[in-house]
């Protein structure tokens, strides 16, 4: 029996990508300040309201603490090695996602739904496609022949 790796990883990319974005939500969660402009998912800052919409009759911020209703860009992330190995074996479906997420802010939309709902699929996508090559390369035995001369 073969292992199916078209099956196999997209389920286990999916699982990572659970694991690192509960452990974002903790972390946002733990930072407490409400209501939230930015939400972090491991190191990339997503903005909740691109185009400001709900922050116009707010005052603005006059001292640079978390109980601001601007928050600062000076939050340091150090992305755990989950994070880096989930992020770095679906580096095309992070491609593919910041651009959808960057053109779909440029519309007004959150950047947070844009990532919640599109990066689960790409990175299924995107191990999918890993899967079916691994799958179609073990069953494909030609690369393991040996060249005959002439």
């Amino acid at each position: 029996m073969h292992m199916r790796w078209r099956l196999i990883l997209p389920v286990i990319g999916l699982i990572l990508f659970g694991e690192v974005s509960y452990g974002s939500f903790r972390f946002n969660r733990e930072l407490g300040t409400t209501p939230r402009k930015f939400y972090f998912w491991s190191s990339i800052r997503l903005d909740s309201d691109p185009m400001n919409q709900r922050r116009k009759g707010a005052a603005p911020c006059k001292s640079e603490n978390l109980g601001c209703a601007w928050e600062p860009n000076w939050i340091w992330i150090d992305s755990g090695y989950l994070d880096k190995a989930l992020m770095l074996t679906a580096l095309p479906a992070f491609a593919i996602g910041a651009i959808a997420v960057g053109g779909l802010a440029h519309l007004g939309i959150s950047e947070v739904w844009t990532f919640a709902v599109a990066m689960p699929l790409l990175i299924f996508a995107w191990f999918y496609f890993v899967g079916w090559l691994i799958d179609r390369w073990v069953r494909n035995p030609s690369h393991l022949r040996p060249l005959s001369p002439g």
